[in-house]
């Protein structure tokens, strides 16, 4: 049956459906807020900033970074989850974020299921510190004294479930040792501490350790990824140093509002790869020692689904109890 369609009302209707499609093409219309759940100074927070200066240029938009620390990164995530669902506000972070459930005792939301997932966006290594006042040089000297001396050793935790928990979690299981720890807000005071030696080790990313670690304000011991960082090439991994089992790294990504649209998901998930393209062609990257990502929104959901299952057995069989 053929239905005929008045010329004026065609026309209407055409206006109509333009109008709709030039809204949708101008998302995003007002300013763009990136929560950062840790303090600022941090590797997650120099690593959003990057990524929003970029974004800015791109979207022709003010976006604004906000940082929310404490709870290892809750309270910044529950403010996204509680956001409304228009794709203006949205959670950088780590992979802190989709360990909630495993590292607290009463997580405030499930990160796999009360977020909408955008793009994951970068992985670097992490670095190994210990307070400049120490003599230790290796590894296994730090290990030992450890072991020697338990209760003049304490560990700083940026975050509860962050990469960096999990690499000290790995390093106590690697040298035996029953390792006391100190839970801060965010990489920065953890690192102050460390360089005024009131806490012993950090384990946390290359990108906000290495500052302090080139001026010889902490001392550097090891690089837990595969392969030693072009950022400091002279620093062993732990694996050279005699430690195989002993990689871990850390990853940042983006998040929304649980119900946000699959059409904003893909628009923000595009504009966040392109931005990322234009970080590697400027070389933004290189001095921060990342290691861009470009994958799809489904490819971060089973990057996610698969870090959660490996990272929960490492928690289970370091016999960690969510506080």
């Amino acid at each position: 049956m053929n239905i005929r369609i008045p010329k004026l009302l065609g026309l209407l209707l055409g206006l109509l459906m333009t109008g709709i499609v030039a809204a949708q093409d101008k998302f995003p219309e007002g300013p763009v807020k990136i929560i950062v759940p840790f303090a600022a100074g941090g590797g997650v927070d120099n690593a959003a900033r990057l990524l929003a200066k970029q974004l800015q240029t791109d979207l022709g938009v003010p976006v604004i970074v906000d940082n929310r620390p404490g709870a290892s990164g809750a309270i910044g995530g529950k403010a996204v989850q509680t956001a409304p669902a228009d794709g203006l506000t949205l959670l950088f972070s780590a992979a802190t974020q989709v360990l909630t459930k495993e590292a607290m005792a009463k997580p405030p939301y499930d990160p796999l299921t009360d977020f909408s997932f955008i793009a994951r966006t970068a992985s670097a290594p992490l670095l190994m510190v210990i307070a400049p006042n120490l003599p230790q040089t290796q590894i296994k000297d730090v290990m030992q004294a450890a072991r020697s001396e338990p209760d003049k050793w304490y560990a700083g935790l940026p975050a509860l479930g962050a990469p960096s928990h999990l690499a000290t979690l790995m390093l106590a299981k690697e040298g035996q040792l029953n390792l006391a720890t100190v839970v801060y807000r965010g990489t920065a005071p953890a690192l102050t501490d460390v360089a005024g030696g009131t806490t012993q080790i950090l384990i946390d990313s290359i990108i906000s350790l290495q500052s302090l670690a080139k001026a010889g304000k902490v001392k550097p011991i090891a690089v837990t990824s595969a392969k030693r960082s072009a950022l400091m090439p002279e620093v062993p991994t732990a694996a050279e140093s005699g430690f195989p089992n002993f990689v871990a790294e850390s990853w940042y990504g983006v998040w929304g509002p649980k119900g946000l649209s699959v059409q904003r998901q893909q628009m923000l998930n595009k504009a966040i790869n392109e931005a990322t393209r234009q970080l590697i062609k400027s070389g933004a990257y290189a001095p921060l020692g990342i290691d861009p990502v470009i994958e799809t929104i489904d490819d971060f959901k089973k990057y996610s689904q698969r870090y959660v299952s490996e990272s929960a057995a490492l928690l289970k069989s370091s016999g960690y109890k969510p506080e």
